[in-house]
């Protein structure tokens, strides 16, 4: 039989009347290392509450039940003082009181969420990346006591400090990591609306923000890069002429250069994106790039001596990218678009692929084509891009302007006929 703790101030409910109305609980017996049970006297039923350690230092709160303080036990909702102590217990440590079947809290379902990355070949850097923003109390939390207006008013809380749209994709990850949890302990989550509601897109976010770069400032973004570093440099270069993310470029192998002396082209291994959960399988597939005969030469003479299974873009100590180069890069890329004059607040390296994408628009390349090359969709082409149209491309559009028939008229008057 578990044993009963005893607390003269609580265990009865004559004693607990006689506790002046408060918001703050007032201690009750320890259960366990970690678990102990408060209780908080209000005008009606008062609560009991559950305090619980996450082992790490921090502790989490909750109300479990009210108290017989008026109304008699019902066993579930309201309980006595003995049967909010087993309430507790089964609580803080699982149906059993077995710490192996404890809670998961965000802070494990992070990590669980960080093992299913890497088993499916994705990015593991999306189950990191919600630490760096979430608060202890929130990382100790038990995800089946997770409410939405305390996830909202975290979600609200990073404005002003990242874009909205940077906002939605972290909220992105952090709901990918609960519902994963959700899914390997459906009995005891099933609270989903509090991610749901609480983790919601803000509105108007995706507004793609105007960072084609002209031709020329391009051209200036790769000659600084090369003069930081030439590995660095090599790695810019390839993603301003294939346009590619840098996560795909980052997984080039020496394999992947074909270096045709007149039609030199990468085999560019696909990106992740698009849903689904057989990343690996997707990522492991190639589409051909075609690129200058310079930058394939500059490829090949960085590659040689090489093995074929080798990363064909490495930094300047040889080690690879990895699978988030933007983490190793992002210094010399703010000094690179500081140089060339551009703010570096606005301006990343993933301008070179936008740029790329309204290059090949401009000069007429089907949107399909664009597509292909750019491992995207032509919706999201479309939707991503074609705002940028209008703005780039003044001297296209202005041939097919309607014009008058006096301007006609003068323009006749101007042209001499040559003599035949």
């Amino acid at each position: 039989m578990a044993r009963k703790h005893r607390n003269s101030s609580l265990e009865s409910r004559t004693a607990r009347l006689k506790l002046a109305v408060r918001r703050k609980p007032y201690s009750g017996p320890s259960l366990a290392r970690g678990v102990a049970l408060m209780y908080r006297r209000n005008k009606t039923n008062g609560s009991w509450v559950l305090k619980a350690s996450d082992g790490h230092g921090a502790y989490w709160t909750k109300a479990i039940a009210e108290a017989d303080d008026h109304d008699e036990s019902n066993g579930k909702t309201i309980l006595n003082f003995f049967e909010a102590q087993d309430a507790a217990k089964k609580l803080a440590r699982g149906t059993d009181g077995s710490a192996d079947t404890a809670p998961i809290s965000v802070d494990s379902a992070l990590t669980a969420y960080r093992r299913d990355l890497d088993a499916r070949g994705a990015n593991p850097y999306n189950a990191d990346w919600p630490r760096l923003h979430l608060t202890s109390v929130l990382l100790s939390k038990p995800v089946a006591l997770l409410t939405s207006a305390e996830l909202n008013k975290w979600r609200d809380g990073l404005l002003g400090t990242m874009a909205p749209a940077t906002i939605n994709r972290l909220c992105a990850c952090l709901s990918a990591a609960l519902e994963l949890a959700a899914q390997h302990d459906a009995k005891r989550i099933q609270n989903r609306d509090a991610w749901d509601i609480g983790l919601a897109s803000l509105p108007d976010a995706q507004q793609s923000r105007n960072v084609i770069l002209s031709d020329d400032k391009v051209r200036e973004f790769v000659s600084v890069a090369y003069g930081i570093d030439h590995q660095f440099g090599l790695l810019v270069d390839t993603l301003a002429i294939t346009g590619a993310r840098p996560s795909q470029a980052a997984r080039l192998r020496v394999e992947d250069l074909h270096d045709h002396p007149l039609r030199p082209k990468l085999a560019m291994p696909k990106s992740g994106k698009g849903g689904g959960r057989n990343r690996s399988a997707k990522k492991t597939e190639r589409y051909s790039v075609p690129i200058t005969v310079q930058l394939a030469a500059k490829l090949k003479a960085a590659a040689r001596g090489r093995a074929d299974d080798a990363p064909l873009l490495v930094q300047s100590d040889g080690s690879p990218w990895g699978n988030n180069p933007g983490q190793c890069y992002h210094r010399e890329v703010n000094k690179v678009v500081t140089a060339i004059g551009l703010d570096p607040d606005v301006v990343t390296a993933y301008c070179l692929r936008h740029s790329s994408i309204v290059r090949a628009l401009l000069q007429n390349v089907p949107i399909r084509l664009v597509a292909s090359l750019h491992n995207t969709s032509t919706a999201m082409i479309e939707k991503t891009y074609s705002k940028y149209i209008t703005e780039h491309s003044d001297d296209i559009s202005r041939k097919a302007l309607l014009q008058h028939e006096e301007l006609q008229a003068a323009v006749a008057d101007n042209v001499l006929a040559l003599a035949s």
